[in-house]
């Protein structure tokens, strides 16, 4: 069969594309994946045993501060209350993160006042001297000074990354802002906030429910490029260098693994996510995903938790490593993709970046509107 456009992956890049050429365009739509289903590392279901919605590949909370993106996915979707708020463990002791008042405070052993902390973290910042951060430890420092740095974001970093905090970029730092109040919201600028009510699988079905999109799932894009019969444009979210046949070499990604254990206790760990910030503990983070849903009432005296530890060897590219040598790689197979004139190669792993949701469903609502309809 023919169809008008292609969309490789059925994420929210694809996704809302796919939604816009059908619903606004009126042309047919072939959207594939060569997953089991579709949503992406956003699809959401149930676990059986304890009637808990899941996020099957970690943790996703949608925040924004963009109208745009607000109005659209609006339509689509109504959002619970839930603000995210995360915790970190060190030491056998529970701390605030992003750093704030009360990590200052409790980490010290201190009773400071906002004005008195940042004068305080001024004069540890002072200590070391990194006026111009070349990596991301001098930039954790500059902002945070040695002895915050060692105990929350050096051990974590190198589970994450796998990479000596000094090999990495300094801008990945920047995620994690410091403040001087006891704020707990971790989105605190963002205007909205919250989780799907019927879970994220059902965002996509509603976005993907059009007489115009046709959905293959179990279906590996580059084992069947030959038999789509496509004739407007072919869209591309998958990773960059896969598209060119690793023509440069392979960027670096880092992907999670998440093992699951049921706990028979209706409540873990108190929150939805627990980091740990040691190195020695094998596992970055604990997420109990029912405390995503305090709108739902589970009427069973059990839970469900996931270690997340991080690695390269998975099959599921998560985040990009932000080396100097891959910020290069990455830019010479973006420069092949601006010479396509039938493909458009776009969304987190054809960017090489990392998006939050909004920042994907923004940049898919741009690129329908600058590249396809324009």
């Amino acid at each position: 069969m023919t169809y008008d456009y292609l969309i490789v992956g059925a994420g929210f890049f694809g996704s809302v594309i796919a939604e816009r050429i059908a619903n606004d365009l009126g042309s047919k739509v072939l959207v594939i994946d060569k997953r089991l289903h579709i949503g992406g590392n956003c699809y959401s279901e149930i676990e059986p045993e304890t009637g808990v919605e899941i996020h099957r590949y970690g943790t996703h909370i949608f925040h924004t501060s963009s109208k745009k993106v607000w109005d659209y996915i609006t339509k689509f979707t109504e959002f619970n209350s839930y603000h995210h708020q995360v915790l970190t463990t060190y030491k056998n002791k529970v701390y605030q993160m992003p750093i704030n008042l009360e990590t200052i405070n409790s980490f010290y052993n201190l009773n400071l006042r906002p004005c008195e902390a940042k004068e305080f973290i001024k004069n540890e910042i002072s200590k070391e001297g990194f006026k111009e951060p070349k990596n991301l430890e001098e930039k954790a420092i500059s902002l945070i000074g040695k002895p915050l740095y060692e105990a929350f974001i050096k051990g974590y970093t190198i589970k994450q990354w796998d990479k000596d905090p000094k090999e990495l970029s300094p801008n990945i730092i920047t995620r994690l802002p410091v403040r001087y109040d006891y704020n707990e919201d971790y989105f605190v600028d963002a205007k909205w906030q919250g989780i799907p009510l019927k879970g994220y699988t059902a965002v996509f079905n509603s976005l993907l429910d059009s007489p115009d999109i046709h959905i293959e799932l179990n279906c590996d894009y580059f084992e069947n490029r030959n038999n789509f019969d496509i004739r407007e444009k072919v869209i591309y979210t998958g990773p960059i260098d896969q598209y060119y046949d690793y023509k440069y070499g392979k960027l670096e990604w880092r992907s999670i693994s998440l093992e699951k254990e049921i706990v028979n206790v209706d409540d873990y760990q108190g929150t939805s996510v627990m980091n740990y910030a040691e190195i020695e503990a094998k596992f970055t983070r604990i997420h109990e995903p029912k405390h995503l849903h305090p709108e739902r009432k589970n009427k069973i005296e059990k839970s469900v938790i996931f270690f997340e530890t991080a690695s390269s060897d998975g099959e599921t590219p998560f985040y990009p490593v932000g080396t100097k040598r891959n910020n290069e790689l990455f830019q010479k197979y973006k420069d092949l993709s601006e010479k396509e004139k039938k493909v458009i190669i776009g969304g987190r792993l054809g960017d090489y970046s990392y998006y939050d949701i909004d920042k994907t469903i923004l940049a898919a609502l741009r690129c329908y509107e600058d590249k396809i309809i324009d």
